[in-house]
């Protein structure tokens, strides 16, 4: 029997969970997971367009990947994008689908979807969660959302999957958004806190230790670190002096220029509705 994107997609989460010890609990940190699990740089960046979500690259003459994804104010969004992303990255698939044509989604793309899901909401994470539960809705819902930090979209799917509800059931709560959860159950002050962090630049944390090692030997500028920050060079100093960091004495030809690859995409199609 031929197997499907889902499946394909649910077997990679579920041994990706197993091989760096995530157990069946919500993930934290994606951008620290990803660094850490993968060795690839990860950046928060401006983008032009709001509907630009995330990209990897290769650079070919270091044979280096970089992953970018762009500030946002809907973290779970933002969680879900970084979570495709990983997929292509494990699939080895980044860089086979067309950009330019959502018309028909590629297999990859449809299996990157399906493993942010898998990933992020294991469904078996959700039986734990729930448990033998008489489930409530809306309530239920907004637990699964603020537990596993995911759409109201992916958390239904998730709990059909699970067993919890059916095809009308998650049809009849496919409108709610995660704004209209978080104030309904009291935890919009939580879910503005996650909007604050997932609409903050953030720079490679490799490429941001080295740059903070070559200003330390004075060979970067304060404004290289500001810049590679996306800060103002006062609040990069700040913080350098703040942690201890002295710089040696330059050697008057210090280095302002440092930069994170440029990117333009668009992936729409991975909005879960209105978050």
């Amino acid at each position: 029997m031929k197997i499907t994107s889902n499946q394909e997609a649910r077997e990679a989460a579920e041994l990706f969970r197993v091989q760096h010890r995530l157990g069946l609990q919500p993930l934290g940190d994606m951008v620290a997971l990803i660094e850490q699990a993968t060795g690839i740089d990860v950046a928060v960046m401006d983008v032009d367009d709001h509907h630009e979500h995330g990209l990897t690259m290769r650079d070919p003459e270091r044979d280096v990947m970089f992953l970018g994804v762009a500030k946002t104010p809907h973290p779970m969004r933002q969680r879900s994008t970084l979570a495709h992303e990983l997929a292509h990255i494990l699939f080895d698939d980044w860089a086979e689908y067309d950009a330019g044509n959502w018309d028909r989604r590629s297999y990859g793309e449809m299996r990157a979807d399906s493993f942010a899901g898998h990933l992020l909401v294991p469904r078996q994470g959700i039986r734990e969660f729930l448990g033998n539960r008489s489930v409530e809705l809306p309530v239920d819902l907004s637990d699964v959302v603020q537990w596993f930090l995911v759409s109201p979209q992916m958390a239904l799917i998730a709990m059909e999957e699970a067993g919890y509800l059916d095809a009308a059931d998650k049809k009849g709560l496919w409108h709610y958004s995660t704004p209209q959860l978080a104030v309904q159950y009291g935890w919009i002050d939580q879910y503005q806190a996650l909007q604050s962090q997932s609409h903050q630049h953030r720079a490679p944390q490799r490429l941001l230790a080295r740059a903070i090692s070559g200003y330390r030997e004075g060979v970067l500028s304060a404004q290289a670190i500001a810049t590679l920050r996306g800060t103002d060079v006062v609040k990069a100093e700040h913080d350098l002096r703040e942690a201890g960091i002295v710089q040696k004495e330059p050697d008057g030809t210090l280095d302002d220029a440092i930069t994170v690859p440029p990117f333009d995409f668009d992936l729409t199609d991975l909005d879960d509705g209105s978050e």
